[in-house]
């Protein structure tokens, strides 16, 4: 059977809110609540956090997890699993969970991995139906359209579909973890990046510009992604309310 290996991408630093991965909510780092999600995952084989911060390699190893340094060069987290991947050339599937989602299960991280070892797809993701009117003009959260097969058709930062007659469409927010066939990680880094990718800034408009499949799937999961303060206070709160 292939085996899966989840990548944790882990920069230190970060423009919006610095030295995010180590900061520290109910006395662990940010980082190991994501490892201790992938760690539970039952699909993956290996997990490992793939950094250019010696902090974080050490802070990793404190709380059991493997860690690799990577360089700091990196214009993307794609590259920066793909550089740890090529190590471990014995993974067939390769997930990319970012570091700063603390939120994420690891039922999450399973689908992700049941629809990629299911075949039919380069990369596989995670969508939900939007139930927060506000989430829908919000820039920072990404919409997805996908055709009948669950093969997504574009994402955006705009509102996607545009709601010319109401209530026709439901509109779908995309979550940020992927799974690739280690050919598709290899093609993605290697191609040039694409003028939908950088006018939206999102890295999986490559993949679509390209040619590559990506399948979505169904979640009922809501993470927050820790990229500001409000993100931050967010998580600190739901978390003070399951204690």
């Amino acid at each position: 059977m292939n085996k899966t290996m989840v990548i944790i991408p882990a920069r230190y630093a970060s423009t919006r809110l610095q030295g995010k991965m180590m900061i520290e909510v109910d006395g662990k780092p940010i980082i190991q609540w994501v490892w201790e999600k992938a760690n539970a995952s039952k699909l993956a084989d290996k997990v490992i956090i793939a950094t250019d911060s010696e902090i974080i390699v050490d802070t990793a190893k404190s709380f059991g997890a493997l860690a690799e340094m990577t360089s700091a060069e990196h214009q993307s987290g794609s590259d920066r699993i793909f550089e740890v991947a090529k190590r471990h050339p014995e993974y067939e599937y390769i997930v990319n969970l970012q570091g700063d989602e603390p939120l994420m299960t690891a039922e999450a991280i399973d689908l992700t991995i049941e629809t990629i070892q299911k075949g039919g797809c380069d990369i596989s993701t995670l969508v939900r139906e939007a139930d927060d009117p506000e989430q829908i003009p919000n820039p920072n959260c990404v919409k997805c359209v996908f055709d009948k097969d669950f093969n997504a058709l574009y994402f955006s930062r705009s509102p996607i579909p545009y709601e010319r007659n109401k209530g026709v469409s439901k509109t779908y927010t995309h979550m940020g973890i992927y799974a690739y066939t280690k050919a598709a990680l290899e093609k993605m880094t290697s191609l040039p990046q694409a003028d939908l990718e950088l006018a939206e800034s999102l890295e999986q408009l490559r993949a679509l510009k390209n040619g590559l499949k990506i399948k979505v799937a169904l979640t009922q999961l809501n993470p927050i992604g820790i990229d500001t303060q409000e993100d931050l206070d967010k998580f600190k709160n739901i978390i003070s309310k399951n204690d």
